[in-house]
């Protein structure tokens, strides 16, 4: 018989189907992981669970960790530790633990001290530790930014950072396809932000729930890698687990002589590129979704409100309720211009700013540093501007920007020029907003209170920042350079110098030791353990109590638990500051009193219904349902969920449930609003009301519920199936030979030679070992 064809497959498909380990008869799979992004903010509770239960990193090969959420961006030139430098006491243990971790479980590490140092999507792919067709997690949504190289490229909570950590594997089901193609010719001023912005306004923060979003079309392959990065970076804001590019020409030309990845004049090298570029859709492959643009249609955009969906062109005007049919949408409008300090109607270029970011994963590179002194240059910023930050996403770039004077070119503005990190893009750093302050951000999202409590923020690109710090309010970048080219394929040769910087001529950071000739550098204790599990979880069976409504859509993780409570490196603690600058007036410890936690018998819930869709989108923060889990929330009801929230609550013992139907979401939220207890009963996949009348069936994955029923530990179960992760290994090494070898190893002389970061110094700190548990 001959053998079945197979059908046409997406991009998606064929990176996903290239890295499965095992798949059950319910759809749940155990995927491989190549790549693994480490940084201080959520890790510390993984690595402690790797210790309590006696495990090590399966591959550090794999495994690259950095500081950037939290550190300060201020001049390192007095630098001599990062316990002397950081002030900020929470901040500075978070990073004094990861340099604590990855000396113990001796990974690659980028601290402070070392100028590969920076925010992990951009050192990431400056390294070429990014390649093509891989699988890449880190414990923070905008992982998605690694998709631009044709990798499936997501976020991920901290128990599956630790799941990986242990394994090197995930758990996961297929996504959805959905393809977004952008033909045409770009505008005047228009780039890869607007690009995204765009996007994002047209199929809103929840149209790619569920989905991984292929990026294709003659616009985007027009554009460089860095561009490319950019608008991956932001898939995560249109709903979506991921966003990807194939790989094509310019992405072989962005990857030669990146220090990880393959060397040019190897075999490596040349069937890495035919790899490479045999990663696209097939002809007739299909996609669940499809979105057309044309590239005529995109204009400059900025947001006006609190969610990136919430844009327009720069030109329009900013919207009133009377805009929106749909009465949740007008409910948000209302909140937002209300937050925001805006009134309807107002042209979107006569809003005044307090200050100008322009830095973060989004849009921190050297083409965005250039994009933006190109409008600064010769000029000054206006004089209503507080505060203008320029912050180089790596040291590198930061570097680069130098060689090419355009440091110079800011600081004769009246730009602060800054070193490499987060920054204010989140706020979890001394770089913050006031309340009430306005800033025009080339960041990715716009939350409440996502840059400081109370700062309203407005996503725009670089260009168009550069080109509001000059007049003072939101500008259209167009009338300040009128000829601006729209971004486009930079020079490979000029990407290639602005980003590789071989570790083997800086001395001063780099140590060279050698290592075996070949084969990946795992542990033998975690190729031939079966266990090693932690104690499980509590069952999860049958769960009374009182019930939470809330009326709200798109209810983020930043209004979950905002990020200045991030700063632990604890699990425990964080109920007191769940929904806080929702129970809290501002600016004080004082209970809202019409905020429903604070009302009784909600004081006491154990289950939340929200009626709004989209409940826990936004970041990959863990700390979200372990604020729910620590104020007695077990059970969240509401019609669609953010997908790494919705990971994140299984991880942690609880459940969320999807109920789609309208008419039983009112009658479960009625029976909320009465105050009355509801009654979840997992086993039999059901909800009663207190007096036993049955309000609603619903769905639950069969692997999900097993292991809520039964308390039992991810880690361990994949542990018993370790042999399946080393035959995927074996194939592995065969087949894509530069992810074991040069794709991390730099080969020098007769064998390959790990590269080491700069030590870290030594800790005394007890570990807690346990019993492992067989499974």
């Amino acid at each position: 018989m001959p053998s079945a064809v197979k059908p046409p497959q997406t991009l998606y498909d064929k990176v996903f189907e290239d890295h499965i380990v095992e798949e059950k008869q319910d759809g749940t799979i155990l995927l491989y992981i190549d790549r693994h992004l480490v940084h201080e903010v959520t890790s510390p509770q993984a690595f402690e669970g790797l210790r309590n239960a006696g495990r090590t990193v399966r591959r550090p090969d794999c495994t690259l960790a950095t500081v950037d959420h939290n550190i300060p961006t201020a001049s390192r030139k007095n630098l001599t530790t990062t316990e002397k430098f950081i002030e900020e006491t929470d901040s500075r243990l978070q990073c004094m633990t990861l340099e604590d971790n990855v000396k113990a479980f001796d990974l690659t590490y980028f601290g402070l001290d070392d100028k590969r140092q920076g925010i992990v999507h951009i050192i990431g792919p400056e390294q070429g530790f990014t390649l093509p067709g891989t699988t890449v997690v880190c414990g923070d949504s905008h992982t998605s930014t690694h998709g631009a190289f044709g990798a499936l490229a997501f976020g991920i909570g901290t128990s599956e950072v630790e799941h990986v950590l242990a394994t090197q594997t995930i758990i996961t089901q297929r996504s959805k396809n959905m393809k977004v193609q952008v033909d045409g010719e770009l505008g005047p001023g228009v780039g890869s932000k607007d690009i995204i912005l765009h996007v994002i306004g047209k199929i809103g923060t929840a149209g790619g729930t569920g989905a991984v979003i292929e990026f294709c079309g003659s616009a985007i392959r027009g554009l460089s890698m860095e561009a490319r990065m950019s608008i991956c970076n932001m898939s995560i804001e249109g709903g979506a687990r991921a966003g990807m590019i194939a790989p094509d020409q310019t992405t072989i030309d962005y990857l030669k002589g990146k220090p990880l990845a393959p060397k040019v004049d190897s075999p490596e090298w040349k069937k890495a590129c035919n790899y490479w570029l045999g990663l696209k859709s097939d002809e007739g492959a299909k996609y669940d979704i499809e979105v057309l643009i044309d590239a005529k249609d995109i204009a400059p955009t900025v947001s006006w409100g609190t969610s990136p969906q919430d844009v327009i062109p720069i030109t329009g005007i900013v919207p009133g309720p009377d805009d929106f049919q749909d009465e949740v949408k007008k409910q948000a409008c209302e909140r937002a211009l209300k937050y925001m300090g805006l009134s309807a109607g107002t042209p979107m270029q006569e809003i005044p700013l307090d200050k100008i970011f322009i830095g973060s994963c989004t849009n921190a590179r050297i083409e965005d540093l250039r994009s933006a002194a190109n409008i600064v240059k010769g000029k000054k910023v206006a004089s209503n501007i507080k505060r203008a930050m320029i912050v180089p996403g790596s040291g590198l770039v930061k570097k680069q920007a130098e060689a090419e004077g355009l440091d110079t070119i800011f600081s004769d503005a009246g730009f602060e020029w800054r070193e490499a990190g987060c920054s204010m893009c989140l706020g979890m750093n001394p770089d913050i907003l006031s309340p009430g302050e306005r800033c025009a951000s080339t960041s990715n999202r716009n939350f409440e209170g996502r840059q400081g409590a109370g700062g309203r923020t407005h996503l725009m690109s670089p260009a168009m920042a550069a080109a509001a710090a000059i007049v003072g309010n939101l500008a259209d970048v167009r009338k300040l350079a009128p000829q601006a080219p729209a971004q486009a394929k930079g020079s490979p040769k000029i990407e290639v110098d602005a980003h590789v910087e071989p570790p083997s001529s800086d001395e001063e950071f780099d140590k060279l030791m050698d290592q075996p000739s070949s084969g990946p550098q795992h542990t033998a204790s975690n190729t031939s353990s079966t266990g090693g599990g932690s104690a499980g979880m509590p069952k999860f069976e049958t769960l009374r109590g009182y019930a939470a409504p809330m009326d709200i859509a798109n209810i983020d993780t930043d209004a979950i638990i905002p990020k200045q409570f991030l700063k632990t490196i604890k699990r425990s603690g964080l109920g007191s500051a769940l929904f806080h600058a929702w129970r809290y007036e501002a600016g004080s410890d004082k209970e809202d009193a019409s905020f429903v936690l604070n009302k009784e018998p909600y004081r006491d819930a154990k289950i939340l219904v929200c009626t709004g869709p989209n409940f826990g989108c936004g970041s990959s923060r863990e700390h979200a349902p372990w604020a729910l889990l620590d104020f007695g929330i077990k059970c969240i009801i509401a019609p669609s969920f953010g997908d790494i929230f919705f990971n994140n609550t299984f991880k942690n013992g609880m459940l969320p449930l999807r109920i789609t139907n309208e008419a039983t979401l009112k009658r479960i939220g009625e029976e909320a609003k009465a105050g009355r207890e509801i009654e979840v009963d997992l086993p039999n996949q059901t909800i009663r009301s207190a007096d036993g009348t049955e309000l609603a069936k619903f769905e639950v994955e069969e692997f999900r519920k097993h292991c809520l029923v039964h308390g039992l530990d991810d880690i361990g179960l994949t542990m018993a199936n370790v042999g399946k992760i080393e035959k995927h290994e074996q194939k592995r090494t065969a087949v894509w030979p530069w992810l074991d070898g040069s794709g991390y190893l730099k080969r020098h002389g007769k064998g390959p030679v790990k590269i080491e970061a700069k030590p870290v110094p030594k800790t005394n700190r007890g570990e807690e070992i346990t019993e492992p548990l067989e499974w």
